[in-house]
């Protein structure tokens, strides 16, 4: 084949330049933190001039690009809140354009690794606990960023806690392994994505960057996947021969463990030239793959912040938004808000003046033209008056004065987030003692062509790309926020809460003193505008939770964030707390509207290797809406915990119906076999529950036998 033709006419020196990073070490760590690197030029990889090998320019991207100062968009779990493939491919299409203007030809864009805990730091990441609404959200990413660059799914796997990312080692038995922590991977793999990232943390005793069954046995063997993988950054790679062995390609971005000792292990036997070829042949492979894509012209640099971009960024923060609570107050609920000139309206909390953007690690995005809350109300209303907060008596005299009172509370990067910590002496065991002299000039010369970028005011002071963050400490807002939220709320009986976070926030402390809440994440450039259109109405709240919300922590399993082990089972978010008889506060996929919702005739048919649900939403109330419809399956092994099989986004008219269509495809009823390690089909009486979140099916419940 032509990879395998190209690899041949390499000399070995080249052979083994395209299994790391091109940038030295030292000089390249220095570059990365100190002078900004990160988000200024893509990490390259596997270039070969001398036979056109292009390689890998890399970038990241969950929330945009992060190089230049691109379009920030809602962080990831935002936007798994819209249930809306067809609006994350969109996000996708316009990141991916913005990535290809900045010189980049690969993102790791992709994270998917599953909320197995609301705690964990890089929650803001993923789009939510369950593993089928988060391949097919994911699914929808990658094809829209494939336009335009090649997609880099991550982390694989079982990367699900930060500040012991780097330690920990994940025991997990297969059912778990392929049912709960593999299926979304496999998904976004049958979709085609280029490159698999491995994660930081060990699987079953084995770190998986050198993790055999996942990255061959699992991924190529089993999954078919065609494309390659490269390690988490410069310490994804412990062992060099035992990486290549168990099947990842590229060590990433420096030359570290491969280049110091990948030569003396091809001498030694530990691994072989054919060890050497197959990954870089599996480089090439994609890269010619990807070709039609790639070797058109990138587009503009005035991509970057596009008008269009930010229109995006605006609708999907207000389509983000959850509305959990809202309840009336002398015969109407508070929201939406009355667009009148005359509303008086009094602001709270520091968040509502702050460019709250998320975590500082590897995800961020230095966007200039952000607008917090208080710059999108003030866009909208007269008479708005802004208090901290600090001084309890004066928040009660100004939040009695207002019609109506919003308090904004919630995290930053300093509470969750990527998370780095000090580096042990195994995490350096791997940088070389000094950089190669050829390698460091040609790098040199390249960084003098590097343009500078626009550090934002919001990232001063952040050292080397990444604020405190880690995993949370709790689930509970900080007291202060707890006590002017019940201060705002025994002043004003028409006050609304705004919750930026990156996951599940427990409230039982404070909501019972306020009639609404809504959870608003880290909306991105345009979060204040976003919010003011839900708030006044001019977007009807169609979110819906990709998590459960429980009462207490205890409702929840343990989390340990300085775990040297753990142990991953079938049961964690809605299905926990199912297993447990815990009812949650908020159920998964749950949200309200400024209208309602009915289903009429639902129906359930098989037909071949599908199963069909067909039905009509009836839209109730007196607003334009959108309803989210899911489907959910009990097998017949009461050992597995029921599944989100479908959902489905409709737009009803006010007083219209809308006819709905979900086909699940048997395979999603498929259950892993241990002992012949691979999948049963389906078979048995199945029940399939229609609804709006997990418990509630007001849908119907069929029986069904298939198989």
């Amino acid at each position: 084949m032509a990879a395998r033709e190209l690899v041949s006419q390499m000399t070995p020196e080249e052979r083994l330049w395209c299994l790391d990073g091109d940038a030295p070490t030292l000089a390249g760590a220095e570059f990365l933190t100190a002078a900004n690197g990160y988000h200024r030029t893509p990490f390259l990889a596997a270039q070969v001039a001398r036979v056109g090998m292009p390689g890998i320019a890399f970038s990241d991207g969950p929330r945009g690009a992060v190089i230049g100062d691109a379009t920030c968009f809602p962080v990831t779990m935002a936007r798994g809140s819209t249930w809306d493939p067809v609006l994350e491919e969109r996000v996708g299409d316009a990141i991916g354009r913005e990535l290809r203007a900045t010189g980049a030809n690969l993102t790791g864009a992709v994270c998917v690794n599953l909320l197995r805990h609301p705690a964990w730091g890089r929650a803001q990441e993923t789009y939510g606990e369950d593993p089928h609404h988060v391949g097919e959200m994911g699914a929808a990413f990658t094809r829209g960023l494939q336009r335009h660059a090649m997609a880099c799914v991550k982390h694989f796997a079982c990367n699900s806690m930060e500040n012991a990312r780097f330690s920990v080692d994940v025991e997990v038995d297969e059912v778990a392994l392929h049912e709960i922590y593999l299926a979304h991977f496999k998904r976004i793999v049958d979709e085609g994505v280029a490159s698999v990232m491995s994660a930081y943390n060990s699987v079953n005793g084995e770190w998986c960057g050198e993790n055999r069954q996942l990255l061959t046995d699992v991924l190529r063997d089993e999954w078919g996947f065609e494309g390659f993988v490269i390690s988490d950054f410069v310490f994804g790679v412990h062992d060099a021969a035992a990486s290549l062995r168990a099947g990842l390609d590229v060590e990433m971005p420096f030359r570290m463990a491969r280049a110091q000792h990948l030569p003396s292990a091809l001498e030694r036997g530990e691994v072989t030239w054919a060890d050497v070829d197959r990954a870089v042949e599996r480089v090439v492979a994609t890269l010619l793959r990807f070709d039609a894509v790639l070797s058109r012209p990138a587009p503009s640099h005035d991509v970057l912040g596009m008008p269009a971009h930010r229109e995006l960024a605006r609708q999907v923060a207000a389509r983000s938004i959850v509305l959990l609570r809202n309840e009336a107050v002398d015969g109407r609920p508070v929201l939406p808000l009355s667009p009148v000139p005359s509303l008086r309206l009094a602001v709270f909390g520091r968040l509502a003046d702050t460019e709250n953007l998320g975590d500082h690690g590897s995800s961020d995005v230095w966007d200039l033209d952000c607008h917090t809350v208080l710059d999108g109300l003030r866009s909208r209303s007269a008479e708005i008056v802004y208090d901290e907060g600090s001084d309890p008596t004066h928040v009660a005299a100004v939040a009695g004065d207002a019609d109506i009172a919003l308090v904004v509370v919630g995290y930053t990067s300093r509470d969750e987030g990527e998370f780095m910590g000090e580096m042990t002496e195994a995490m350096l065991a791997n940088f070389p003692a000094a950089d190669e002299p050829e390698v460091a000039l040609r790098y040199a010369n390249l960084l003098a062509d590097v343009p500078e970028v626009t550090k934002p005011a919001r990232v001063t002071g952040v050292h080397g790309g990444f604020s405190i963050g880690g995993d949370r400490i709790s689930l509970r807002l900080p007291p202060g926020d707890v006590e002017l939220i019940r201060a705002v709320g025994a002043a004003n009986p028409r006050t609304v809460v705004a919750i930026q976070a990156g996951s599940a926030v427990l409230m039982s402390e404070w909501i019972e003193a306020v009639p609404a809440v809504v959870q608003c994440w880290y909306g991105g450039a345009q979060a204040g505008p976003g919010l003011v259109d839900v708030l006044f109405g001019e977007v009807n709240p169609s979110a819906r939770l990709p998590f459960s919300v429980p009462v207490d922590e205890t409702d929840l399993p343990p989390f340990d964030r300085d775990a040297t082990r753990a142990r991953y089972d079938r049961w964690h978010g809605w299905w926990h707390l199912e297993k447990s008889g815990r009812t949650a506060a908020f159920p998964f996929g749950y949200g309200l509207s400024y209208t309602t919702f009915a289903l009429r005739d639902v129906g359930i048919r098989l037909e071949g290797a599908h199963l069909f649900l067909r039905g009509s939403v009836i839209n109730t109330g007196q607003r334009d809406g959108a309803d989210v419809l899911q489907v959910y399956a009990a097998l017949p092994d009461p050992d597995r915990p029921k599944r989100l099989v479908g959902f489905a986004r409709a737009e009803v008219a006010a007083g219209a119906s809308a006819d709905f269509e979900i086909a699940v495809p048997l395979e999603r009823l498929a259950t892993r076999e241990v002992s012949a390690h691979a999948w049963n089909p389906p078979s048995g009486a199945h029940t399939l529950f229609v609804g709006h979140s997990a418990g509630r099916y007001d849908g119907g419940t069929f029986v069904v036998d298939v198989g």
